[in-house]
């Protein structure tokens, strides 16, 4: 019997080195004659595309379009993103600077691959060499591969995880989106899905199950029951405690805070980062070189063109007081120009302050206020000359609506007694995304590119002192500094 089983376990092992199926060939081979596509930006890019938020230009549509397998590699920034090429592909961008991005020839294609590319995560090996973990399409499977040259276009042959019980036969498991992370000399992988699954190797070729990925101890008053789908996963410490970015596909992106205890997860916080149903899906994020917790997303049932549009990278921190910081990449404001500033508005309840200058469709605004209690204050943008029919940004001061409104999004914020508000704004065509003292963000979208730009200040119930708002038109994507739209 223990010979038996000693066979058995090895011929599973093998087919897991090899890959299932066994006929798959190695990505080098199979990749043989392939002409891949790269897609293209238009030139010039359509006049409803956003400016400066990261899109799919095709071929394909990107449905879904969710960011994938973060790295940085050999003085580059590497994202991938899911769009339809053939099946369900990855595409491939780079960047010296997460803001001004490149396309690869698209070669993690369901031809070479064996099967269609779902989502997953960019890690690294013992040996610090780039590796991904991802759902095989149709497959049953998750599965890994290894970079092959440092423009990360050539892949190893996908490897299958085959996961073993005590006894040494494979558990009967469902493979779902997967995530990777080392503790450690041991990697860490949790299958996603409703009740995920948790197992561990110390080799990235035998696995070990581990049982559910969440502690026996898991807070009955969280807010979410321990079954809720966990998708599109990404597990990682951010200050001293661990985070689950992830989705279910009822709430949207959202997040856990705990502890990993027991080898489980235990959490402590359950947040939510999608305010109107599932418009901002399918996080994904990575440490920079300077150490820098940086996410992108999906916007997701938004009224958008192209398919395919990223969320502008936001920053993530957890500072001592738990409370964790949503900020925009900081090297957004290298596409600023032509900014202009004002200071000492004074606003009363009821006043509408149109700002002077303000022009174009891709903008960013700075405003830092001091709000009387009581008072609603915020900045209506994309609205005709009379402060009216735009997108309207309201931040209540009361202490009882608690919200940051975003034309029709509503979400928690809380404007703490003697704190300064202060708001970043980007608009971008049609999107609009907003930034609340450094706690909150919420995005939408109206269903047009308005012809009219205007940007006015107000305040309701109550006095508002502006102490000083800016604005800067926002250079494409596609140019750099020195050149300009």
């Amino acid at each position: 019997m223990r010979v038996a089983r000693f066979i058995h376990r090895a011929f599973l092992l093998l087919l897991g080195c090899w890959g299932l199926p066994a006929t798959s060939q190695v990505a080098g081979e199979a990749s043989a004659g392939i002409e891949f596509e790269t897609p293209a930006m238009p030139s010039p890019r359509p006049a409803d595309w956003p400016t400066y938020h990261l899109v799919h230009p095709g071929k394909g549509t990107a449905i879904p379009g969710d960011p994938n397998c973060l790295f940085f590699w050999k003085g580059r920034y590497h994202l991938h993103y899911i769009y339809e090429n053939k099946g369900m592909s990855f595409g491939h961008v780079s960047s010296t600077d997460m803001v001004h991005w490149e396309w690869h020839p698209t070669t993690l294609v369901p031809k070479v691959m064996g099967h269609g590319m779902f989502s997953g995560t960019g890690f690294y090996t013992k040996e610090g060499k780039p590796a991904i973990i991802y759902h095989g399409q149709g497959s049953g499977k998750n599965w890994i591969a290894y970079s092959e040259d440092d423009r990360l276009e050539r892949w190893s042959k996908p490897e299958a995880l085959v996961v073993l019980a005590e006894d040494g036969f494979p558990v009967k498991m469902k493979f779902w989106d997967p995530d990777c992370w080392r503790m450690g000399d041991t990697d860490y992988a949790l299958s996603g899905g409703k009740n995920p699954r948790l197992m561990k190797s110390d080799d990235l070729k035998t696995w070990k199950a581990l049982g559910a990925l969440f502690h026996d101890d898991y807070p009955a008053n969280l807010g979410v029951p321990v079954g809720e789908d966990i998708s599109c996963a990404n597990f990682f410490k951010i200050g001293n405690q661990w985070m689950l970015l992830c989705i279910s596909h009822r709430l949207g992106c959202r997040y856990y805070l705990g502890d990993f205890k027991d080898e489980k997860y235990l959490p402590k916080f359950h947040g939510l980062m999608s305010w109107n149903g599932r418009n901002f899906f399918a996080p994904e994020s990575m440490l920079t070189t300077d150490g820098r917790r940086v996410m992108w997303a999906w916007l997701f049932e938004l009224p958008l063109a192209p398919t395919g549009v990223q969320a502008l990278p936001r920053e993530l921190e957890l500072p001592a007081d738990g409370v964790l910081r949503i900020r925009p990449l900081r090297e957004l404001e290298a596409l600023r120009f032509d900014g202009k500033k004002e200071v000492g508005i004074v606003l009363k309840a009821g006043d509408i302050y149109p700002l002077k200058g303000v022009e174009g469709s891709a903008l960013e605004i700075e405003v830092t206020a001091k709000v009387s209690r009581g008072a609603e204050f915020g900045i209506e943008v994309l609205g005709d000359q009379d402060g009216r029919n735009g997108v309207r940004i309201a931040v209540n001061a009361d202490g009882q609506g608690k919200s940051v409104e975003v034309g029709k999004v509503v979400a928690p914020f809380v404007l703490e007694e003697g704190e300064d508000l202060s708001l970043r704004v980007f608009v971008d065509k049609n999107l609009v995304e907003v930034f609340v003292n450094g706690r909150q963000a919420v995005v939408t979208a109206i269903p047009f590119v308005a012809k009219n730009t205007a940007v006015h200040l107000f305040s309701n119930r109550g006095g508002v002192e502006v102490k000083a708002v800016q604005f800067w038109k926002m250079q494409s994507m596609d140019v750099r500094k020195d050149n300009r739209e």
